[in-house]
């Protein structure tokens, strides 16, 4: 596996509102920890994404039907829910970009962090598998992202879906690795 130094680690939907719902895996925040940790040590930038949305949600649609859903509050400022996971936090310096929908890109500022640092390789992480990870995974790579995607550094509710997708869709726009492969081969 060969990691170019255009390379950048997303950490994507690690908040603890969510974190809280995929709890199947106890290895799961450890193992992601250890691609966060490979990636400093090889000086390979590590962008965090969240959602987040402002006080009343005017950025949510009534014609969402996951956003509308949320309760009053949730992921706006001040809910604690919208933090990221004490066990993965960023390091000061690192970026974190907010978004307003399911891909890492839409309603954020991730494509000019992202071009403006060089970036053209994405490895991608996150909560849910059926969520950020398959709709960034798709938006990146029709935005010619080299990408790669860490099996185990990602998790869903069902199981049965994360499978699917890691095994039968996303080998199709990107390589898949382990956390454990990936972080041998960046050193």
């Amino acid at each position: 596996m060969n990691v170019p130094d255009n390379t950048a680690l997303l950490v994507m939907d690690i908040q603890e509102g969510i974190v809280a719902r995929v709890q199947d895996d106890p290895d799961y925040l450890p193992r992601l920890g250890r691609a966060i940790d490979a990636a400093r040590r090889a000086d390979i930038p590590v962008v965090y994404v969240v959602i987040g949305f402002r006080s009343g949600h005017p950025e949510v649609s009534g014609r969402n039907a996951m956003f509308s859903a949320l309760p009053p509050g949730a992921f706006a400022e001040g809910d604690p829910h919208a933090a990221i996971h004490p066990d993965v936090a960023p390091r000061p310096g690192e970026v974190v970009v907010t978004k307003k929908r399911v891909s890492a890109f839409t309603g954020s500022d991730l494509e000019l962090v992202l071009r403006s640092a060089g970036i053209t390789r994405l490895v991608l992480t996150g909560l849910a598998t059926s969520g950020v990870v398959l709709s960034t995974l798709r938006q990146a790579a029709d935005l010619d992202y080299g990408l790669t995607v860490l099996a185990d550094g990602c998790a869903d509710r069902d199981p049965e879906v994360h499978r699917l997708l890691i095994e039968k869709v996303f080998p199709g726009q990107a390589e898949v690795s382990t956390v454990d492969q990936w972080a041998a081969a960046v050193g």
